[in-house]
C-alpha cells in the first residue's frame, strides 16, 4: 500500500526551512519509533522522495499492515511537529494530510 503525506499550506511553509536529507532523516526516525508500537512495516523510498519541498508531499510504502493506518499517521503527525516547530515561530497545526493509494 502506498501512502502520500500531502503537506498542508502551513506544513509547506515549515518544511521549506529544512533540506531534503533532514526531512528524510526526521520522518524516518519518527516512523521507526512508531513501528515499534504499531504492527506495520514502513518503507521510505528515497528515490521517490528526492524533492520533498518542491513536490509538497512525502511518500511511504506500507506492508504487513495489522493496525489502523489513519491512527498511525495521526500519531506521526503529532510527533513530527516536535522537530519541525524548532525552526518556526508560532503554533503549528496539521502538517500533512494522508492520501492512501492502494
Amino acid at each position: 500500500m502506498r501512502v502520500n503525506l500531502n503537506f498542508t499550506n502551513k506544513g509547506k511553509v515549515v518544511i521549506e526551512n529544512f533540506n531534503n536529507e533532514e526531512l528524510l532523516e526526521i520522518f524516518g526516525r519518527y516512523i521507526n519509533t512508531l513501528t515499534k508500537k504499531y504492527a506495520v512495516d514502513v518503507t521510505v523510498p528515497v528515490e521517490a522522495n528526492q524533492a520533498i519541498v518542491a513536490d509538497g508531499n512525502f511518500k511511504v510504502i506500507l506492508s504487513n499492515v495489522k493496525c489502523d493506518v489513519e491512527t498511525f499517521f495521526k500519531e506521526l503527525g503529532r510527533d513530527i511537529k516536535v522537530p519541525l516547530k524548532k525552526r518556526t515561530d508560532g503554533k503549528l497545526e496539521n502538517v500533512f494530510k494522508i492520501e492512501v493509494i492502494e
